[in-house]
Order: C-alpha cells, then structure tokens, then sequence
C-alpha cells in the first residue's frame, strides 16, 4: 500500500492498494480523517471494494468486526455505533444503487442521519441530486488492474 502526499491543504487523499486487506488498512486510516458531521459518496463500480473500505472504517471506530460488516445492497442502510477518540460516533452505510427515483430516495430520511455525530457514507449515491448536493466530498475507488486499487479522497472546506 502507497499513500501519496496529500495535497490542496490536506483535503485530498490518494492511497494505492495491492489487495482487500490493504484496502481495509486504508479504511482504518480514513476513520482518523474522517471528522463528524460527514455526508460522503463513495463512489466506484462493482467489486472495486467499496465495502471493504468500509470495513475497515468500522472496525478503526470500534463500531464493529471485520466481517460484521457487509453491503447494505439488500437492506439499503446499514448502522453502526462506534467511538472516535472519546467521542461517539455513529456509521452510517448506504446503498442506493436499487434505488430509481428521488421519491423512493425520501424514505430513507437521510436529513435525519446527518447529525453531529454522524459520518455518512453513500454507496451510488451519485445516481441523485439531492445526495451530490448534500455531499461534504468523495471517496472514489478504481481499479488499476487485478487487486490494485486507488483510493481518492476529496473532502469540502
């Protein structure tokens, strides 16, 4: 795993990973960026390991094991509830990729998850206008050939 010199003031991250279990190492690096309230896309196609980086997350926050957590394509929303420092924090984990319209979008209440406390990350989220808008930035996967992966963060001032 290679992590690039972040830059624009420390607001953009790039990570490369050779393997699943070097993108859940980035996930754990990513918690201790990650500042509540966060609103983030993340964003890449099927398999790139969106789910994996999310592991990772949990498990750095303590909200939970590796392998409790799964993709939320069935269920749409899975929540966690975990600790950042001394503070809690809560773990939000969507997929809206089932989803077709802004109307099935307001079901899911997603004004409400964004707390203080919250950080919020959206898998397809892309797909909707009103998700890009309430973005405070982007986790974006890519494949680079077999395992390999980058790993982009961009979060807003």
């Amino acid at each position: 795993m290679t992590e690039a010199a972040p830059a624009a003031e420390g607001r953009i991250h790039e990570f490369t990973t050779r393997s699943g279990t070097d993108t859940v190492e980035v996930g754990r690096k990513l918690a201790r960026l990650l500042k509540p309230p966060q609103f983030l896309l993340l964003r890449g196609e099927l398999g790139t390991g969106k789910t994996t980086l999310v592991k990772g997350i949990a498990e750095a926050l303590q909200a939970a094991e590796r392998d409790e957590v799964t993709s939320p394509t069935f269920t749409l929303l899975h929540e966690y509830d975990g600790t950042q420092g001394d503070k809690p924090v809560k773990l939000y984990h969507l997929d809206v990729y089932r989803l077709e319209s802004e109307r099935q979008l307001e079901t899911l209440g997603l004004d409400e998850l964004l707390t203080p406390d919250a950080l919020v990350l959206v898998e397809w989220g892309e797909k909707f206008k009103s998700i890009r808008k309430r973005a405070t930035g982007e986790i974006a996967i890519t494949s680079e050939g077999g395992d390999a992966r980058k790993i982009t963060v961009k979060l807003k001032e």
